[in-house]
């Protein structure tokens, strides 16, 4: 998709990409950018780090005689 780029198209794209946000915005353009590549890794290592936490802890023993039951009247989140 990406492989017809050639230099010149690359400038094209930069010169735009000035004119259109201005030199003083691409900074922090680019630092918000790291800082959201940033987060969204920690998150992912997060989540990943709770499910194998989750895997380790043995599920709790079933409550006698409470059996779940499935159906009824959904439940409505406004009036």
């Amino acid at each position: 998709m990406f492989g017809d780029l050639s230099f010149s198209h690359i400038l094209i794209l930069l010169l735009i990409f000035v004119l259109v946000f201005g030199a003083r915005r691409i900074p922090e353009i680019g630092a918000s950018l790291g800082q959201g590549i940033k987060e969204f890794k920690k998150s992912l290592r997060d989540v990943t780090d709770d499910r194998s936490e989750q895997r380790n802890v043995p599920a709790p023993p079933p409550a006698s005689g409470v059996t779940p039951t499935s159906g009824g009247d959904p439940k409505r989140l406004s009036q």
